[in-house]
């Protein structure tokens, strides 16, 4: 497309390409939070339905384009128009209401996102230019032969339009302030909030197991305030204005922008290191040199890389809730985050490997990195959402959590092909491998800022305080109930 505009040729082509490809992640960084917290206002299925609505218009303006300039801002107005990643994240912490579904979840959403990335450029592959290529289907002087990039981007619209109408029918609105007024459903002083979780039990969650969403060490005798009206309803939502961007939630941002750096940076050098021309590397006390990649075919590369979803896909349905089911999320992501740097520090080494065991390394390395990449991203979503002072604000948050991915998205390409092509001139093409490693081991030395969320000390604050402990008679039985004591809210303070 850049070459039919005459923008350049050659790698000047690849740079106004390139471009065109991170405007919408750059615009999107500066929106992200604002339809977030548009989320949180208005709902989520609305802001989900015009977001879909922006990438139509987005599309048929790149798609009618007869300028490069033109294109540019209808990617521009797309990332404007959409900021559907934060409210959609948010949508799935609201929609699975059982924590133990959470890493499954959570785990799915790459997995999708990266099956729409290899969807998209097939379809733009085989239905550009059909004048050209289909010329017994479409005329070299109709709409389609006067525009060649049109046909895939309504292709592309005639889809978002069926995800419109069956958002509009079937899409229920997640936000925690508008759904259905609920009460306590028993005016006794005693009732059983919280079962226990046994083998004829189903509760919400396991008050024993130390996996994601359970109370880790706590005794459900710890004191808890929540936020009641006098007759049982929830209060309106401009009674709650907690703070969103807390020290917890800002940290994992900062962590997620820098999973998301790094791992743009592995996805952009790989094809091209294993394509790159393979030098004489040198390993020894006196010499010290990473020459080149390791001179394997298109074809070749090809393979590797669509094989490397089915890897995705094994590990993010078997192994991913296994983990997460047996560590727990938090020791999982320091466990991944840790372990986040050999990803990059080892794939250097390949040019030193025989021809014959190169796939084997090649295999090992994408094992490695898949292992901990997908792992990260669910793990630190699931880890936003828990740290997220209220739900009212969660949208915000998630926005700006999108915003912070996209900015990461729209720095890692070229950062990265950077250092590569310094690499190369002085024969170190490690240099961009290791710039990804000391940024994720910067991602480790985050940790030591980051603690665990304490859910003893979970504070739900209340219009009416209820201030409960537990009936100390009943340690054996199959339930434990809760003495509700009511206090009036001029009166808390006297109370409580």
């Amino acid at each position: 497309m850049v070459k039919d505009f005459h923008m350049g040729e050659g790698n000047d082509a690849s740079f106004y390409a390139g471009i065109l490809v991170a405007t919408f992640s750059l615009v999107e960084a500066f929106t992200g939070m604002f339809w977030g917290a548009l989320s949180d206002r208005i709902g989520r299925k609305p802001v989900i339905i015009s977001g879909l609505a922006g990438t139509i218009v987005s599309l048929l303006i790149v798609g009618f384009a007869r300028s490069y300039w033109v294109a540019l801002f209808g990617r521009g107005l797309g990332g404007l128009l959409n900021g559907n990643i934060g409210v959609i994240q948010t949508m799935v912490g609201e929609i699975v209401k059982r924590p133990e579904h959470e890493p499954r979840a959570y785990a799915v959403m790459p997995f999708v996102w990266s099956i729409g990335t290899i969807i998209g450029p097939a379809v733009g592959g085989l239905l550009a230019k059909p004048a050209e290529n289909y010329p017994s289907f479409f005329s070299r002087y109709g709409l389609f032969g006067k525009f060649p990039y049109l046909l895939p981007n309504v292709v592309c619209s005639i889809l978002l339009l069926g995800s419109i109408v069956f958002a509009w029918l079937f899409l229920q609105e997640t936000h925690p302030d508008m759904q259905p007024s609920s009460t306590i459903d028993h005016p006794s002083a005693e009732h059983p909030l919280l079962a226990t979780a046994g083998a004829t039990a189903n509760p919400g969650v396991d008050l024993r197991a130390e996996s994601y969403g359970t109370f880790n060490q706590v005794h459900v005798h710890d004191d808890e305030y929540w936020r009641v009206q006098q007759n049982g309803s929830k209060p309106e939502p401009d009674l709650q204005k907690p703070t969103a961007f807390t020290r917890p939630v800002i940290l994992l941002i900062i962590a997620l922008a820098i999973f998301t750096y790094h791992s743009m940076t592995y996805d952009h050098l790989l094809p091209i290191f294993l394509q790159d021309q393979r030098g004489d590397p040198t390993l020894d006390s006196s010499t010290f040199s990473f020459p080149g990649g390791v001179g394997l075919s298109t074809g070749t590369v090809g393979l590797i890389v669509s094989s490397d979803g089915i890897i995705a896909l094994v590990i993010q349905s078997l192994i991913f809730p296994a983990l997460a089911q047996w560590l727990g999320v938090w020791k999982l992501f320091i466990i991944v985050t840790i372990l986040h740097p050999v990803a990059y520090f080892m794939v250097p080494f390949l040019v030193f490997l025989p021809h014959s065991q190169l796939l084997f390394g090649i295999y090992t390395c994408l094992i490695t990195r898949n292992i901990l990449s997908i792992i990260d991203f669910p793990v630190l979503l699931i880890l936003i959402k828990q740290a997220s002072p209220s739900d009212s604000c969660l949208g915000k948050i998630n926005g700006l959590a999108a915003s912070a991915g996209a900015a990461a998205r729209t720095v890692a390409p070229p950062v990265a092909g950077y250092l590569y092509s310094v690499g190369a001139e002085i024969r170190f093409t490690a240099l961009a491998w290791w710039g990804s490693a000391f940024v994720a081991v910067t991602g480790a030395l985050q940790l030591l800022l980051m603690t665990q969320k304490k859910h003893s000390s979970i504070t739900i604050e209340p219009a009416a305080r209820c201030h409960f402990s537990p009936d100390h008679q009943q340690h054996h039985g199959h339930k434990e109930s809760i003495h509700i004591i009511v206090t009036d809210s001029d009166d808390v303070s006297n109370n409580v």
